[in-house]
């Protein structure tokens, strides 16, 4: 039973309450909750009072109305007319005001606290209409209002559905638990829409397991029921339980809607299960469901996210009506391939569009490495007036960091805080990443320190950040108090701390987390993890253990694996290890141009010039040609790329005599390191007064 659950649960007397949303003037309703109910005056003749009403023209003028001022003069002509003091007339005017299309819910809420007896109705249509406006929360003040009515009402069965749902709309979670402490006291726990609003509020304030026990001891369930359960373990991420309930329901054969299955179509989609969800799908079809456009997006959502892109495809393009949603889920499926000219098409195509396609869109590039892109599609969007959201700003800073774009980073960061964006855990780590990235790892250690939530992710960014920027013992410190504070670290956690490890030439350290990663956390080291340790004991000088532990490796070494251990071959002199690696290295890359530089090189460097002449004639033999270098750089917001010997950008030849004039004084600063101070200085100031006057401008 409800009520035996309900009382189970601690309730806490004076809750902390979320003091933007709950107002004096409604927060602790146990205060004057339920007083004793006193006489009231008994109705008219109500055969007679609904003969009238029936016959009245005020009925058909009521439903005419359009306007508050035509309302005004209803409401006056029923007054003169006396008819504001029956029930009938009253009950119609307010729930015309609450619930039409032309209501006015101040205008209605007036009416009701001056009539003199409203009946439990007209409290009931108010409390809905304010549940179902732009402002739910005034529901909850009609409600203290109808309690403090000198105890003439008392509230019913149809006013908990509408107080529930407020409370599970606005996350009230401690003043939905003092209202189901309502609804025990009146004994309404066992009334099916009374029961199906508890069972909602309970799984939307994250009371799963309470709520299962709810609704598994309870003698009364319907679809909704059932309904609300299956779709509160989807949104909370938990769709094994969601197909288990959906299971049970098909056991004690109760028919599914369109709204069960897309609860378990959507934990098809969070599970990545094609088989389960084809299955699904093939049901839906034998049953005969109504396909409509939620559930269609929802089996396109799980198709893509299933790596199925053909079958969303068919779904999509069967569509009579395609939404927002349809379009942008094929957007991001289009994306998840890397077919970023159909996904930009398709979006192109789009006559409306929201902020969701175009976080779709930009999300896209990104994930694509198409940073330039990405940034260029947010500029497009700020000039059609689409304000970017907190998931456009991670989307914006994940390109930044690609980019190593500071600066537009820094004017993201300054967005954010100017327009009061909600700084969330997934923003806040991709302000730290990008910070870190983008060569500023001070700034990225105070917006962590400041952050008011973290997750593993934010801590691994800050763990990674130092260990790219050599702080090897501080990224190792982060991760001990990431252990403490009693967060797991992932594969990605671990790749941190042992580059950490790597750019610290910390080996013990780096051996002794190698180590934990399988036997204290579960995790198996990947290819990652092992080119991580080849590279630090290569770089330590210990090639034996380097090759012991790539021979020993559980998976197949890959070329990068390879090329750590020939990097370290070539550093220590090793020619014989080091051959051996870059043959395999070649075996596995063999148009990979580098590969045959750096083998002839190593050749040259230890005079074996007929292997390194072999070594070049196999690159010419099978066409190999040497990739130019591609860098970057970001000059006042804009990103430049060039290669070696690139003269594409308009003012090239002021870039390379700048590159000259460096030059020449790091030659200076090199020549004259080893000589008394004053005739360096004298030397470097006569260098710099030549050539200040040509290199100002092109400095600038």
């Amino acid at each position: 039973m409800l009520s035996s659950n309900l009382r189970s649960l601690h309730f806490v007397s004076k809750p902390p309450l979320n003091p933007s949303l709950l107002s004096c003037s409604y927060s602790s309703l146990h205060t004057r909750s339920l007083p004793p109910l006193k006489g009231k005056k008994p109705p008219i003749n109500c055969k007679k009072t609904q003969a009238l009403f029936l016959n009245s023209p005020f009925l058909s003028i009521l439903q005419k109305c359009k306007s508050l001022p035509q309302l005004k003069q209803i409401q006056t002509q029923m007054t003169i007319k006396g008819l504001m003091s029956d029930w009938f007339f009253s009950n119609r005017l307010i729930a015309f005001c609450a619930i039409s299309e032309h209501k006015n819910l101040d205008h209605c809420i007036t009416i009701l606290y001056n009539l003199q007896n409203p009946n439990v109705f007209s409290w009931n249509v108010t409390v809905r209409g304010c549940a179902e406006s732009e402002n739910p929360k005034e529901a909850i003040i009609v409600y203290k209002q109808m309690l403090r009515n000198n105890g003439c009402i008392r509230p019913d069965n149809y006013t908990y559905p509408s107080l529930l749902k407020v409370c599970s709309f606005l996350m009230l979670k401690y003043l939905g638990f003092e209202i189901l402490g309502h609804v025990l006291k009146l004994g309404f726990d066992e009334d099916i829409y009374v029961h199906n609003g508890v069972i909602h509020f309970l799984v939307s304030s994250g009371e799963l397991e309470f709520a299962s026990k709810v609704f598994d001891e309870s003698c009364v369930r319907d679809l909704v029921s059932w309904n609300s359960l299956i779709n509160g373990y989807v949104r909370s991420g938990r769709a094994k339980e969601a197909i288990g309930v959906y299971r049970k329901m098909q056991e004690e054969g109760v028919e599914p809607d369109e709204v069960t299955m897309i609860g378990v179509v959507s934990s098809c989609a969070q599970l990545e299960d094609l088989k389960l969800g084809r299955g699904v799908q093939k049901y839906i079809e034998e049953r005969g469901l109504n396909l409509t456009i939620p559930l269609a997006n929802a089996l396109m959502d799980m198709y893509v996210k299933c790596g199925s892109l053909d079958r969303a495809q068919r779904i999509f393009d069967n569509m009579e009506k395609k939404t927002i949603v349809s379009c942008t889920t094929m957007v991001v499926g289009y994306a998840r391939l890397g077919l970023l000219d159909a996904a930009r098409k398709l979006f192109d195509e789009m006559l409306e569009k929201d902020i969701v396609p175009w976080n779709a869109i930009i999300g896209g590039y990104v994930q694509a490495k198409c940073s330039k892109e990405a940034l260029a599609l947010f500029h497009e969007m700020q000039g059609g007036g689409i304000k970017p959201d907190e998931v456009t700003m991670v989307y914006c800073l994940s390109a930044c960091s690609q980019l190593g774009a500071l600066e537009f980073g820094i004017w993201i960061h300054h967005y954010i805080e100017k327009h009061k964006l909600y700084l969330n855990v997934a923003l806040g780590t991709a302000l730290v990443d990008m910070y870190a990235k983008c060569g500023n790892i001070t700034k990225a250690l105070k917006v962590f320190n400041e952050l008011p939530s973290r997750n593993s992710l934010t801590w691994t960014s800050i763990i990674g950040g130092l260990a790219l920027h050599g702080n090897a013992h501080d990224a190792l410190s982060y991760f001990s108090e990431m252990i403490e504070v009693g967060l797991k670290p992932d594969e990605v956690t671990f790749l941190g701390v042992l580059s950490a490890c790597c750019h610290g030439g910390l080996v013990e350290e780096g051996r002794k987390y190698f180590t934990q990663m399988t036997s204290k956390f579960g995790l198996p080291p990947q290819l990652k993890h092992y080119s991580c340790m080849v590279d630090l004991l290569g770089r330590a000088g210990l090639l034996d253990e380097a090759e012991e532990l790539v021979k020993s490796m559980a998976v197949e070494p890959d070329a990068v694996v390879w090329g750590a251990l020939f990097f370290a071959c070539r550093m220590h002199g090793n020619f014989l290890l080091g051959e051996r690696a870059a043959l395999k290295l070649l075996e596995l890359d063999p148009h990979d141009s580098g590969i045959y530089v750096l083998l002839a090189n190593m050749y040259g460097d230890a005079t074996m010039w007929e292997e390194a002449g072999k070594v070049r004639k196999m690159m010419r033999e099978r066409g190999v040609e040497k990739t130019p270098g591609c860098s970057s750089i970001e000059v006042n917001g804009t990103v430049y790329e060039f290669i070696v010997r690139d003269k594409s950008h308009p003012k090239s030849e002021q870039i390379y005599d700048c590159l000259i004039q460096l030059t020449r004084q790091l030659e200076i600063a090199e020549f004259t390191h080893d000589l008394p101070k004053y005739y360096n200085d004298f030397l470097l100031g006569l260098e710099l007064e030549t050539q200040q006057s040509n290199s100002v401008e092109i400095i600038q």
